[in-house]
């Protein structure tokens, strides 16, 4: 399972939307890798479907290895199970079901009643890891967005003076770039793009830029800003003015989040890394619209300044957001935690930047 991981890794960035899978065909008599395959881009042949045609044959009474079900439906490819079937497997071990409602199980209906064994849930939460992305836009139709914050030991962004640079150390800010370019899109509000004047790029050589989103319902950022540079990278400004932009900017309104993230996803956004102010954070993170957040702490005070969230309210501690820690790495000096938002009800939003 654990090669599977690695060849679904191969696709990274070339398979949008659809999701990570590796499938190698085993033979458990011998304990050795007969073949492998990986979906390597949208519309082309599926994992299995490369690791049966890579066996030369050799596939009957063997072992297929995938980290998510086999499809039982006819989408852009025929049906993985039916192939699975007809190759004569004896046995398919499966990381995670599909949570595609046009699979979800079926596969492993179809593979059962053939007289296959099926074997579901090993590495299970790697499996899901793998793919949080296309679970979260395929049960919601809504991006997967992680919040990224660089923060004080006391949870300030800035000084009193709104001073931020540099908080975290530079292997730290080195870790930020690399999380850049593993979303499809960065987001940020006005309030932080005023008073920082960010590109909101990737600076790491060979590395694509993010699409740029830009929050500006009330129209606050002047075109001459960084952000809305033409420079080959799809800007998005979220802005509910009649002003004239350039035509490299793709310009939609505000109405409430819930309607833009759904928007968003419409346009081909699967991904998005927020980096914002404690507004836009709070508002985000209060009506559970936040998955995943990336935390990097440095071991200093502020006492007074920006706080990385506001205005949450939280009364009684049964109230408070949750998270689900899943790293802590220390970064020289600095740490960072990453962590899954455990979701809650999604409150009423009220929100302007």
């Amino acid at each position: 399972m654990k090669k599977c991981f690695k060849l679904a890794l191969k696709a990274k960035g070339k398979n949008i939307p659809n999701p990570y899978v590796g499938s190698v065909v085993y033979d458990e008599i011998e304990d050795r890798i007969i073949s492998f395959g990986f979906h390597s881009a949208y519309g082309s042949p599926h994992a299995e479907v490369e690791a049966i045609k890579n066996a030369n044959n050799n596939t009957k009474n063997k072992t297929l290895v995938v980290n998510l079900e086999p499809c039982s439906h006819y989408g852009k490819t025929p049906p993985c199970a039916d192939l699975i079937i007809e190759s004569g497997i004896k046995k398919v071990v499966v990381g995670i079901l599909d949570p595609n409602p046009l699979v979800q199980g079926r596969g492993i209906e179809k593979l059962k009643k053939a007289g296959i064994e099926v074997v579901v849930g090993v590495l299970e939460d790697e499996a899901y890891e793998l793919n949080k992305v296309f679970i979260k836009n395929i049960t919601t139709k809504t991006p997967y967005i992680m919040l990224k914050s660089a923060i004080t030991l006391d949870s300030k962004i800035a000084t009193i003076e709104k001073k931020s640079k540099w908080i975290t150390n530079e292997k730290a800010r080195l870790e930020v770039q690399k999380l850049r370019s593993e979303y499809q899109a960065i987001m940020s509000g006005s309030g932080t793009i005023l008073e920082d004047n960010p590109r909101l790029n990737v600076r790491i050589k060979n590395k694509k830029n993010p699409i740029r989103i830009i929050f500006d319902p009330n129209n606050k950022i002047p075109l001459n800003y960084n952000v809305f540079n033409s420079d080959n990278t799809r800007i998005i400004l979220v802005n509910n003015s009649n002003i004239k932009t350039p035509t490299w900017i793709e310009k939609i309104p505000f109405s409430n989040f819930s309607n833009l993230f759904y928007t968003l996803y419409k346009m081909g956004i699967y991904s998005i890394m927020v980096e914002s102010g404690a507004g836009f954070n709070s508002e985000l993170l209060k009506n559970s619209f936040i998955d995943e957040i990336n935390l990097f702490f440095a071991p200093k005070i502020f006492g007074s300044g920006l706080d990385f969230v506001k205005g949450l309210n939280t009364k009684e501690v049964s109230d408070c957001i949750e998270v689900e820690i899943k790293k802590i790495k220390k970064i020289e000096d600095n740490f960072l935690v990453n962590g899954r938002i455990k979701k809650k009800e999604v409150f009423n939003e009220n929100f302007s930047n």
